[in-house]
């Protein structure tokens, strides 16, 4: 049975693709990939495939390859930037793989959201100051449904991280507002994570709007904001450190807590 292979490129620095994705990538018999999104050089670990761009496509048009896969006993990569199970088109792609008798194989990637914090230099989680993390976009020619909506998830006050949500960068700023962020929200842009032509900036949420138009970005960006953004002068230490902790690498207490049990 031919596999098609939806393989996470990572956030865009070719060398944060993972093992695993390398491998697959040498192995497969196509590789179809977007220009805009993916690192050219990712694609040298795959110098025996068809490569097929995909950004000229259409969903129909990157079916028929599947298709053709499927008649012609090939393996495929679909090489999704960042992790593919994070606003990857990835659902419809699994289901009509599937119709097709295709089978399918998930290769994790490194998300943009996680290259993001690294540029930045800190923690999304920080202990007894955010230890929630909400991962949402802004509707906009893509519905949210109706109990996600932006203000709705403002509302709790954690960490937030937004994606595909800068086009309309005054009305994000609004409505992160009128969710209940105060305006002083310790917030951040990292556009292109991980590329050279990175940009990375922090600001109060109610100057975003400005902010990002006056960088002229429009697509690729994450904007980062709540508590962890913050100095976290308030900040406690994790319990995994703490001398009073044990688990089975650092023993405390009685040694009959640590017996293996019986089967």
């Amino acid at each position: 049975m031919s596999t098609v292979f939806f393989v996470g490129a990572g956030p865009g620095a070719a060398d944060l693709l993972t093992l695993r994705a390398a491998r697959i990538l040498g192995e497969v018999d196509i590789v179809i990939w977007a220009r805009s999104l993916v690192d050219p050089e990712v694609l040298a670990h795959a110098p025996q495939a068809e490569q097929i761009p995909s950004d000229d496509k259409t969903f129909d048009d990157v079916l028929a390859i599947y298709k053709r896969a499927a008649e012609e006993g090939l393996d495929v990569a679909r090489v999704h930037s960042g992790d593919p199970t994070l606003y990857g088109t990835l659902h419809e792609q699994l289901g009509a793989c599937r119709a097709l008798g295709l089978d399918t194989v998930i290769v994790p990637g490194v998300s943009s959201l996680s290259a993001a914090a690294a540029s930045l230099g800190q923690e999304l989680t920080v202990p007894d100051v955010s230890q929630s993390l909400i991962i949402t976009r802004r509707a906009q020619r893509t519905n949210m449904p109706p109990n996600e909506q932006l203000q709705a998830m403002a509302a709790h006050g954690t960490t937030m991280a937004l994606f595909l949500s800068v086009r309309r960068p005054r009305e994000l700023q609004q409505d992160l507002l009128d969710g209940g962020y105060a305006p002083d929200t310790p917030t951040a842009v990292v556009y292109k994570a991980s590329w050279p032509d990175e940009i990375v900036f922090r600001c109060r949420l109610d100057e975003i709007g400005v902010k990002i138009r006056e960088a002229k970005i429009t697509t690729q960006a994450l904007v980062l904001l709540g508590p962890a953004l913050g100095s976290a002068e308030n900040a406690g230490q994790s319990h995994v450190y703490d001398p009073g902790y044990g688990h089975r690498y650092r023993r405390l207490g009685a040694p009959s807590r640590y017996r293996k049990k019986r089967a």
